[in-house]
């Protein structure tokens, strides 16, 4: 695999090659198939519980994940790839059983419209069922096959990113240890087991590069607070929680080098839609000199969206942002904007990595280029 770099980057260093990342103790999954039912780790509970709950039909599933029982792109995308298999198991026996299974992919779809993985996801799943329709009976041993591939294949590229993304920061920040923003979770929670930008972040905690991790809250879930400093914690990893309006202070100080963030979607030009508050914390990094990387697979990349501004972007209820807990903290009868994720243009990221390799300034040339040789 080549690294792929803009025309901003220095000329690279023969010696700047993808580092060894070691497994961490987080090569474990939320997501767990067992032979005719799926298990998900109940994200909306921890860290107060470790709550598994089992799954038996795509229609669990999809409920499963429009409630944020399970949340983060690429875990998206795994999940439903197993409600695919649920679904197709529930039609056993069925003479009609393609256009139910086709029915139940399309319940989840409909789950969540921001995350590009879970439509990947999908329509590999689909592929697999579209090659048997004629079959007497739905190809259940085929589709656990590709929904595995799916789970394992993440597990793989998370860690070739964190591989790459290592190179990429000791090549432009140099060898003495710093700290490092993130926001939302990314880790072992929100994929199929290493992380995308939190899987970066503790790889560079394991090899001494990256010595502190400030991690924004993330309203109004808190999956910073509750998720990203469960999976840091779990392994000593020194981090410090903020509110994200402190993030901007916290950056002025001149301690943070980069800020590190995931992606549930990237438009061909490079606009990325990411976590509400991301595009914030952007303009804060750009102004402060901070770089920004964002960490996502290739199956995060949609180049039939030409710009961000036409990537759907999910809002949730307003009741959300109105409670703490079941406490109602804002007057009644007012209007609320709960934008799940905003839009942070190309021109404010300073690199994208992918399990093929590293984009330097994304523009649409360069990313065509890369996702798709």
């Amino acid at each position: 695999m080549e690294l792929v770099f803009g025309q901003a980057l220095p000329a690279i260093n023969p010696l700047f090659q993808p580092v060894e990342v070691m497994m961490s103790k987080t090569s474990w999954s939320a997501i767990c198939w067992r032979n005719v039912s799926l298990s998900l780790l109940d994200q909306r509970r921890l860290p107060a519980e470790e709550v598994w709950l089992e799954l038996t039909s795509a229609q669990d599933v999809a409920d499963a994940i429009r409630d944020m029982v399970v949340r983060g792109a690429p875990a998206i995308g795994i999940t439903a790839a197993y409600g695919v298999v649920l679904g197709a198991i529930n039609q056993k026996g069925q003479q009609k059983w393609y256009g139910m299974v086709v029915r139940d992919i399309e319940q989840l779809a409909a789950s969540r419209p921001t995350a590009v993985n879970l439509f990947w996801a999908l329509e590999r799943m689909k592929t697999v069922l579209d090659n048997a329709r004629d079959e007497a009976s739905p190809p259940v041993a085929a589709l656990i096959e590709e929904a595995r591939l799916i789970h394992e294949e993440d597990c793989a590229n998370n860690q070739r990113m964190s591989a790459l993304a290592l190179s990429t920061m000791q090549h432009m920040s140099g060898e003495d240890p710093f700290s490092v923003m993130t926001h939302c979770n990314t880790g072992a929670l929100a994929t199929g087991g290493h992380g995308t930008a939190l899987g970066i972040i503790k790889a560079g905690a394991s090899c001494g590069m990256i010595e502190h991790v400030h991690v924004n809250e993330t309203r109004p879930w808190m999956q910073g607070a509750r998720l990203t400093s469960w999976e840091l914690s779990r392994e000593n990893i020194p981090l410090s929680l903020n509110v994200e309006s402190a993030a901007a202070l916290i950056m002025s100080k001149g301690n943070v080098k980069w800020l590190i963030v995931g992606a549930d979607r990237i438009a061909a030009n490079g606009d990325v839609a990411n976590k509400i508050g991301t595009y914030t914390l952007a303009i804060a990094a750009r102004y402060h000199g901070v770089k920004v990387m964002v960490a996502a697979p290739l199956s995060s990349f949609d180049l039939t969206i030409q710009s961000g501004g036409d990537i759907p972007v999910e809002e949730r209820a307003g009741e959300e942002i109105m409670y703490q807990g079941n406490t109602r903290i804002a007057p009644e009868n007012i209007n609320a904007f709960n934008p799940v994720f905003d839009i942070t243009p190309a021109a404010l990221i300073d690199v994208i990595v992918t399990e093929k390799g590293v984009i330097a300034q994304p523009t649409q040339d360069n990313i065509k280029n890369h996702v798709r040789v």
